[in-house]
């Protein structure tokens, strides 16, 4: 795998989190010629010293083992398949909490949200999409946002659309990542829908998702769970969107459903 050099890495995250050299170099304990030496490539960091530095630039961890590989050392955080033996434990976890959410909708995503995982109730999301959106690897924002997909379903789609697009941008943010920029720059070119004009009822504390289904009219509050102290990328990057009922009508309509 080609990487960038050490120091170029380095500029980017320190101009991406809007320090100086100075300012990294202050929160490091080190001195800002030594940093300097370090972005120009005429000094090499130990790893200890790498890891600090990171730790202030709150790099992820992807990105920590390009920081660790371009100083000429060995990644530290290993990058296992979900469906792989050493990962069955947290697989059966993420099953367990999604089978525990039922009779709400939730879903597992990697860091591209592409959906690895969900539950059953998941069906009352998805039964009118198409299927070419729902063969692997599905994409939850895509689906969201496509005009053959949730789209025209959602009676907020304006409201969740801006909703989905800031979300990404922190997510870019935070993590430089090629593949959500990619995926923003679709989602934002998808043609508008007659149903942008935000009707229906807006949370003053939460984003809904305001769903006509076929069923009936279903609204959502949404909430996303990440793990904590994770040393796996894969795990790092996993996390678990479940859906609520926002009033007692939705409530009372997905117990309905889970009868049948």
């Amino acid at each position: 795998m080609q990487v960038a050099p050490l120091g170029e890495q380095l500029r980017e995250w320190r101009t991406r989190r809007r320090m100086s050299q100075m300012d990294l170099a202050l929160e490091t304990d080190m001195s800002t010629r030594h940093l300097s030496f370090i972005e120009t490539g005429r000094s090499r960091p130990s790893a200890a010293m790498l890891q600090r530095i990171a730790d202030r630039l709150e790099v992820p961890h992807r990105a920590r083992n390009a920081l660790l590989l371009a100083a000429g050392y060995a990644p530290d955080y290993p990058e296992r398949p979900l469906d792989s033996p050493e990962m069955a434990g947290m697989k059966a976890i993420v099953e367990h909490v999604l089978k525990g959410h039922e009779p709400y909708p939730a879903l597992a995503v990697d860091r591209h949200w592409n959906m690895v995982a969900a539950n059953d109730a998941i069906a009352i999301l998805i039964e009118q999409v198409a299927p070419a959106l729902l063969a692997p690897p599905a994409n939850v924002l895509r689906i969201a946002l496509h005009p053959d997909g949730l789209a025209p379903q959602i009676v907020n789609h304006g409201e969740w659309r801006a909703h989905i697009l800031h979300r990404l941008d922190l997510q870019i943010e935070a993590s430089a990542d090629s593949g959500l920029i990619a995926l923003r720059e679709e989602l934002a070119g998808y043609a508008a829908q007659a149903n942008d004009n935000d009707a229906g009822a807006v949370s003053s504390i939460a984003v809904p998702l305001i769903l006509d289904t076929i069923a009936g009219r279903i609204r959502f509050v949404s909430t996303v769970t990440i793990f904590g102290t994770p040393v796996d990328i894969t795990l790092s990057e996993l996390a678990i969107e479940a859906f609520f009922p926002a009033d007692a009508e939705s409530a009372a309509l997905l117990r309905r459903l889970q009868k049948f």
